[in-house]
């Protein structure tokens, strides 16, 4: 069974055809990213004016690069939450109205709980792809962690899940793009503190762990207000001296050092959870899904504490894409989930697990 997956909740517009749920026969990706660079985080509706222009395009480029036309697809899977409501909107209606033009059963997804579904593609002929070896076994532990979300969900098999914590606050990804931005670093933040965290000392600055209720719910506000006055403390400024010029004042071994520290803390609070939830569960697969999942570090302390080792998907498929959608889609269907009406489905940009 081949599936068309549909993604535009952010700022990347994807496509990508999937067959059985674990063979990617490819993926298409146009990015908007460099259009938000300027103003350090994504602007709804530049993002939606691109997936405009691009979203055709890109489904055109996935079936030509699958070697497939539209008699060849046997579904159609999108995103139909959480994101920014503009840009759902337009991948949405693409897909409804292809599904209605192509006469294709049409499947309507949860962005966060399709990252998971990414670590289920094992083959592929395309170049340049690290996949894992095995499909995850059920029961199956994952950490979901992108600019957005951070989320611990425990699924007994497909479709029946627990989610066990999830932030309180800011998410681990916006976290870092918030401390980044401090530092004057680039857009996206992950990346960047990753990179200048090379060259830091982790235990220069001492910043604390958030402790709640739920032992595997999160918090990184607390820690991201900490670094703010960590930082103002190192330039000798009060909290009222505007944070947008931090930036300048700080040498760049200081803002090696404080992204060093921000990453250890922020990576420890991930991996308390993880850890505490396997000793507690043991389950037969560990997943870490979502963008944060591309960071090295992480994958090394993850290495040192945990029983088991994780299989990670291609750092292409950590970040939204649409193979994880398109193979969602696929169990979905095999699954005998509710096809959606492509006549009156909706977006629903607070979608929840």
């Amino acid at each position: 069974m081949r599936v068309l997956g549909i993604e535009t909740s952010c700022d990347e517009s994807a496509a990508a055809v999937v067959e059985d749920g674990y063979k990617l026969l490819s993926s298409a990706i146009s990015s908007s990213m460099d259009l938000h660079a300027a103003y350090g985080g994504v602007v709804p509706e530049i993002a939606a004016r691109s997936h405009l222009e691009v979203v055709l395009p890109v489904i055109d480029e996935a079936l030509k690069i699958a070697k497939v036309g539209w008699q060849d697809i046997d579904a159609i899977s999108v995103t139909r939450g959480p994101g920014l409501g503009g840009s759902l909107l337009i991948g949405l209606t693409t897909a409804r109205t292809l599904a209605i033009v192509k006469n294709k059963p049409l499947y309507g997804v949860n962005h966060v709980t399709a990252h998971v579904y990414a670590n289920f593609l094992t083959k592929t002929s395309l170049p340049g792809y690290k996949l894992p070896k095995n499909q995850p076994k059920f029961p199956l532990l994952a950490l979901i962690i992108s600019g957005g979300h951070s989320q611990l969900v425990l699924f007994a098999h497909h479709f029946k899940y627990t989610v066990l914590g999830q932030t309180v606050d800011d998410a681990v990804g916006e976290a870092f793009d918030k401390v980044a931005k401090l530092l004057g670093l680039p857009y996206p933040g992950g990346p960047s503190i990753s990179k200048a965290a090379i060259n830091g000392n982790p235990e220069t600055i001492k910043l604390p762990k958030a402790r709640l209720d739920n032992r595997y719910d999160f918090s990184f506000s607390g820690l991201k207000t900490a670094v703010l006055r960590a930082t103002q403390e190192l330039c000798g400024k009060t909290y009222d001296f505007p944070s947008t010029q931090l930036s300048s004042l700080l040498t760049n071994q200081q803002k090696a050092d404080i992204a060093a520290s921000f990453q250890r803390v922020a990576i420890e609070t991930l991996i308390r959870g993880v850890k505490q939830a396997v000793e507690e569960y043991s389950p037969a697969s560990i997943v870490i899904a979502g963008g944060v999942a591309a960071n090295q570090e992480l994958r090394r302390q993850l290495v040192k504490v945990l029983p088991q080792q994780i299989e990670y998907t291609d750092i292409k498929l950590c970040t939204d894409n649409a193979a994880m959608v398109a193979s969602l889609g696929y169990f979905m269907a095999k699954k005998n989930r509710p096809q959606a009406d492509p006549y009156t489905l909706e977006i629903d940009p607070g979608l929840r697990m």
